[in-house]
């Protein structure tokens, strides 16, 4: 899987988290919705785990400590075209 395949997955599956976690702020006993709030970020968990493995990591406390030199100023900062991709359009279902 490429760069840009990897962060459009871990996006949506952020972006999924996030709107698990609001919804079970009010609604803090819906099981089925904990399971699957459980099941996005360890599935998100997964792809940052590659995607760091492969390219570096995506936040300063996430880089290696035991480095010999420190390695997140190599990576594009956020700003940078580098840093960025683009989510192609899909036909939404």
């Amino acid at each position: 899987m490429n760069r840009d395949s990897l962060l459009a997955q871990l996006t949506a599956l952020d972006f999924m988290a996030v709107e698990l976690a609001l919804y079970l702020d009010t609604h803090p006993c819906e099981k089925k919705v904990i399971e699957k709030y459980n099941s996005v970020i360890r599935e998100a968990d997964m792809i940052r785990m590659e995607y760091e493995r492969l390219y570096g990591p995506l936040c300063s406390y996430r880089s290696p400590s035991n480095a010999d030199q420190w390695n997140w100023k190599d990576n594009p900062w956020p700003w940078e075209c580098a840093a960025n991709f683009e989510i192609k359009e899909r036909e939404w279902q």
